[in-house]
């Protein structure tokens, strides 16, 4: 495996009511290839094959990702992938969207 990540999230990012694809989302707890630290998140390309028996995803850009612990499913909005990818959370993303925008500064 190239990463080893952990508090992972398969998350289905939504157009509406299309899927337009699953992402890995999760903290990065070893890269062999030296892209990522440990503590890291990471979130991925479009996940293409995953074995959650075998804790393994493979990505659109054919990287290996194992999964330590029990992983969560996610989804979210197309418009909050961004979020994502800057390193929100999917739970942080939920409040976020959850929160009164008079709230907000």
């Amino acid at each position: 495996m190239n990463t080893t990540v952990e508090n992972w999230y398969i998350v289905a990012v939504m157009d509406g009511e299309q899927l337009v694809g699953e992402v890995l989302y999760g903290t990065v707890q070893y890269d062999q290839t030296f892209r990522f630290y440990e503590g890291d998140y990471v979130t991925t390309s479009r996940v293409v094959s995953m074995d959650v028996k075998a804790q393994q995803v493979i990505t659109a850009s054919n990287s290996y990702y194992a999964l330590k612990g029990n992983g969560k499913r996610a989804i979210i909005d197309l418009d909050d992938f961004e979020l994502l990818r800057h390193g929100f959370s999917p739970v942080q993303i939920r409040v976020l969207n959850s929160s009164s925008p008079l709230l907000a500064h």
